[in-house]
């Protein structure tokens, strides 16, 4: 299995969603076998890659442990911590 990229910094929610499909093909899991894990149907999943805004935190906990992603949270830092996200 290739390397994981490196860890990066999500400022926006089309960037989580990203990132949770490259994770999820990284891992060659289907929609369907994430759906599966979060108790939703494929066309969910599908719909939630492309409108990660609408994800739940409980969702996203279990999408990023069926995908081998961890969360963490910490402070910005430099001058793009000044910066307003677009969430």
């Amino acid at each position: 299995m290739p390397l994981p990229p490196p860890p990066q910094p999500l400022v926006t929610a089309l960037q989580l969603g990203q990132l949770l499909k490259s994770a999820r093909k990284r891992r060659k899991l289907t929609q369907a076998d994430v759906a599966g894990w979060l108790g939703l149907s494929q066309n969910r999943v599908s719909y939630l890659e492309q409108h990660p805004d609408e994800l739940s935190f409980k969702q996203l906990l279990g999408w990023c442990a069926a995908v081998g992603l961890e969360l963490r949270l910490g402070e910005r830092k430099g001058p793009e911590s000044a910066n307003n996200a677009e969430w």
